[in-house]
């Protein structure tokens, strides 16, 4: 409850998510495609992780971090230009895995999508992320146009009533509905507070430890990149080898 009560106090304006780009390093020796199991794709072969959701190859030579807010503007336009390449291209050979990891950048805004994105099983994790962020505007423009006596209702509101309640203005448990989750599915998810507690304090800790500054934030092969579009993400891929 405390560390839910932390994230309410954020803004709802879902400004300033990004963060300055930078240029790619040295190429480094192309790696190798890897073959599938038979009958699979890397690009559904996905698994939970202890911070997020990994799709591809797990032992891909070249491994993608993100830590990124669903409703993050500058998210939301590199998965619209960047998703489709990056898994036909770089997962579906083998050679890069993509994991993706929730961050409250905006605080408690944030953990409605994070829940629905995740109330289901690891395999469509990755379709219904990128659906979100198709939708993303719809949801920003709902969640803005929340009425002010609401917006003073969430202040004191018990952490499930609040999240309930901006789940149903942004109207992500239609969306839900829409993709095979059953509304009482739906609303269980929105009320668990073991995910709504680990994502904030993972929120909180790498806000703390200086690996997340802004969002979207992308880890390649361990390191920071400055990256902010597929255009910037790509030329690191291929200087990693991909």
């Amino acid at each position: 409850m405390k560390m839910f009560a932390s994230l309410v106090v954020l803004s709802l304006a879902l400004a300033g998510c990004s963060k300055e780009a930078g240029t790619p390093s040295a190429p480094a020796s192309p790696a190798a495609a890897v073959a599938a199991p038979a009958g699979q794709s890397w690009t559904e072969t996905a698994s939970r992780t202890a911070e997020g959701t990994i799709v591809g190859n797990p032992n891909a030579p070249i491994k993608l971090v993100e830590y990124g807010s669903r409703l993050c503007p500058t998210c939301g336009a590199l998965a619209r230009e960047g998703f489709a390449p990056l898994l036909e291209k770089y997962v579906k050979p083998g050679k890069v895995s993509f994991e993706y990891r929730e961050f409250l950048v905006h605080g408690a805004p944030d953990l409605p999508p994070a829940l629905l994105g995740n109330c289901t099983d690891a395999s469509a994790f990755f379709p219904i992320l990128e659906q979100m962020y198709q939708a993303q505007e719809g949801f920003n423009t709902k969640l803005q146009a929340m009425p002010a006596a609401m917006q003073q209702q969430l202040q004191s509101a018990e952490p499930v009533d609040a999240i309930r309640m901006m789940a149903e203005q942004m109207g992500l448990i239609d969306f839900a509905k829409q993709r095979g989750i059953p509304e009482a599915k739906a609303r269980q998810c929105l009320g668990d507070m073991k995910q709504i507690d680990r994502w904030t304090k993972q929120t909180q800790d790498k806000s703390a430890d200086g690996t997340v500054t802004g969002t979207p934030t992308l880890i390649l092969n361990g390191k920071k990149i400055d990256a902010l579009s597929w255009g910037q993400l790509e030329p690191l891929l291929k200087a990693a080898g991909a």
